[in-house]
């Protein structure tokens, strides 16, 4: 992420601008207090809480002028056309734009892409599906050729496993990749990008969109945990981010792209450490290589530990020997607010920073000195950035996000699993998330 960064002020982390020393809490508290918040959680859950409690049908209606306004057609009307004219207006940039750090192309991708999205998603639901530009396009050339909207040459079984192919890309793309803020770099990979988006959907229809397209997989998971959601019967409520997670049901491919998403933050997480710097150059090993087996690891320790978690549950909940892989991928979604959490507590600051600073870039698109929005001068705010604050956020996300995670575990385990074996089937899951807090913490707060 640090390439993402270039225009950012050198005293300013990339993932913050907190450390040990500014936590409310000294840091053995801090983790102390974490675990032992899990480990109540989890003792309390297992003598209060031992039914299916959670419903589509929960939730509080929204007054009938708020469901009104988010069912508007000029709502997404207006969301679609600031985003499609955003676009056309960092293509520009992209290929016409000076290859300098003041282009706004590679903060755009970085940041506004990556971190808003994951942001608005989970304020607001997935986004991504309303305004992504490439789906609108799909749309619209079917209605120009009177096509019907749900055309597929082939039927599509692919699950979410191009998705989370094309996440891990797109990750590895951002952390690892040289020079992934150069123009020429940039225009290959968008290329490639709307290449295989194109393609995919004139194969598959609408579904590659629905299930195949990395950012809206990255969106809609996020956005599980939005407190807007819908009945049964269509009508707007405020829910928990617990209703949301249950919704999500056990497919193929979602172990691979809940593994992506919390790995790939880890990651990132663990490379801004200055010994594992060290390391790299000092390696036998091409930097490249080192760090992209690191990152893959990564991918693998996240989907390991679970399927290892759920192995142990199957055996101590008495299921059959083969019964392992449909529950990993039963209690896959309660990675999700953990990966929601570290997605916070990581760029957190990136989003606030450059975020702004992004609006001044957009001004200056061609890098002529031009100030064609007039927000060339903008400096951002850093009022929210303020150290104390953002290690507080950072823990309070960390925790927050393996809390709401024990508590869909502890859903789905009561849902899934046999009654009387419920409680002990989860405990290991339960250990899981006590390492990815330990890790968690241990990697923002790095001495």
């Amino acid at each position: 992420m640090a390439a993402a960064l270039a225009m950012v002020p050198a005293g300013l982390p990339a993932h913050g601008v907190g450390n040990r020393q500014d936590l409310p809490l000294p840091f053995a508290a801090l983790v102390t207090a974490a675990v032992a918040v899990l480990v109540i959680s989890f003792v309390v859950l297992a003598a209060l809480w031992r039914q299916p409690r959670l419903r589509p049908g929960d939730g509080v209606l929204l007054p009938r002028w708020a469901a009104a306004a988010l069912d508007a057609p000029a709502l997404r009307v207006t969301a679609r056309a600031v985003i499609v004219a955003l676009t056309l207006w960092v293509a520009l940039a992209l290929v016409a734009g000076a290859d300098t750090a003041r282009n706004p192309v590679p903060s755009v991708v970085y940041v506004w892409l990556w971190v808003g999205v994951a942001f608005a998603s989970m304020a607001l639901g997935p986004v991504w599906r309303v305004v992504n530009p490439l789906r609108l396009l799909h749309a619209g050339l079917l209605r120009l050729a009177r096509v019907d909207p749900d055309l597929a040459l082939l039927p599509y079984r692919g699950g979410l496993w191009p998705a989370a192919a094309g996440l891990a890309a797109f990750t590895w793309v951002e952390l690892v990749a040289d020079d992934n803020t150069s123009l020429p770099f940039l225009r290959v990979v968008v290329l490639a990008f709307v290449a295989a988006t194109v393609l995919g959907s004139a194969v598959f229809g609408r579904a590659w969109f629905e299930r195949a397209d990395p950012f809206e997989a990255w969106s809609r998971l996020l956005g599980l945990l939005s407190p807007l959601g819908r009945r049964d019967d269509g009508r707007w409520v405020l829910r928990s981010p617990l209703h949301g997670v249950n919704e999500l049901r056990g497919q193929a491919g979602l172990v691979p792209l809940v593994s992506v998403m919390l790995g790939s933050t880890a990651y990132d997480g663990f490379t801004g450490n200055l010994s594992w710097a060290t390391f790299v150059q000092q390696a036998p090993v091409p930097a490249p290589a080192l760090e992209s087996a690191t990152l893959l690891g990564f991918f693998l320790v996240v989907g390991a530990s679970l399927a290892l978690a759920a192995a142990v549950s199957a055996r101590l909940a008495g299921l059959p020997s083969g019964a392992w892989p449909a529950l990993t991928s039963d209690l896959a979604p309660s990675l999700v607010p953990i990966a929601a959490g570290y997605v916070v507590a990581h760029y957190w600051s990136l989003w606030v920073y450059q975020g702004q600073l992004t609006l001044a870039l957009l001004s200056n698109p061609f890098g002529a000195g031009d100030d064609v929005l007039g927000l060339a001068g903008l400096r951002p705010d850093a009022t929210l950035i303020r150290p104390t604050l953002v290690a507080t956020i950072q823990a309070v996300s960390i925790v927050s996000g393996h809390l709401l995670g024990v508590l869909a575990a502890h859903e789905r385990a009561v849902t899934v699993l046999p009654r009387r074996a419920a409680v002990v089937g989860q405990a290991p899951l339960v250990v899981v998330m006590v390492g990815y807090t330990l890790g968690g913490l241990t990697l923002l707060f790095s001495p």
